[in-house]
């Protein structure tokens, strides 16, 4: 699958680089392809991958993937193309100090960011863990989980397929709606990893008797 990646940071990174060690193409959205940041990241991400400016990398993915800093997301996107394509929204609308979401529980950052992206299938996936986590989804064994949530049931098919590509356990949601909850819930892990004292190093599981 052709997965566009908008946002280089670490969870861009992270996401890109294992998409692309596991078979799919992945096209870097830069906004300098020959940047010596872009090609970094691109030795590091293999034949699989390659760079673009971020319209052509829209342009040419099936899965246009956010994972931009929240405060330029909406802009950003606003600015795209976006019309029919799936889009896995990975931010989460954090306050500067860490210290509270902007936006949850009557409202999210996912159904302000599918507003901004007029007319793009939305999916809230990959903002309630670690970028470390992403590159590496197994504990002890065990793959920890990754809930995702949309309206679009052909878009949660496709998250639920690259989020299991990955090695997560990947959990259905529901509804565009409930990303009302995942965002509180990324909040707690990063709660948890920086000032609960327990470290990167942790993720959630899903159990059943």
């Amino acid at each position: 699958m052709n997965i566009a990646i908008l946002g280089t940071g670490n969870v861009g990174g992270a996401l890109g680089t294992h998409w692309a060690r596991v078979g799919h193409h992945v096209i870097f959205g830069f906004r300098d392809p020959e940047s010596a940041e872009a090609k970094k990241l691109l030795a590091s991400s293999g034949s699989n991958a390659n760079g673009a400016t971020v319209g052509e990398a829209v342009k040419a993915g099936e899965v246009v993937v956010a994972a931009l800093p929240w405060p330029q997301v909406k802009e950003i996107l606003g600015g795209l193309d976006l019309n029919g394509k799936i889009l896995f929204d990975c931010t989460n609308p954090l306050l500067p100090n860490l210290a509270g979401l902007e936006v949850g529980t009557t409202e999210s950052g996912g159904e302000q960011v599918a507003v901004a992206a007029a007319g793009a299938r939305v999916v809230k996936v990959f903002n309630t863990t670690g970028f470390a986590n992403m590159a590496d989804p197994v504990y002890q064994g065990k793959p920890t989980v990754m809930f995702y949530c949309s309206d679009d049931a052909d878009a949660k098919a496709v998250a639920k397929r690259l989020t299991s590509d990955l090695g997560f356990d990947a959990v259905d949601a529901g509804p565009l709606t409930n990303a009302r909850l995942l965002e509180p819930l990324a909040l707690l892990w990063i709660w948890l990893a920086n000032i609960g004292g327990l470290g990167r190093d942790i993720a959630f599981q899903l159990v059943k008797r």
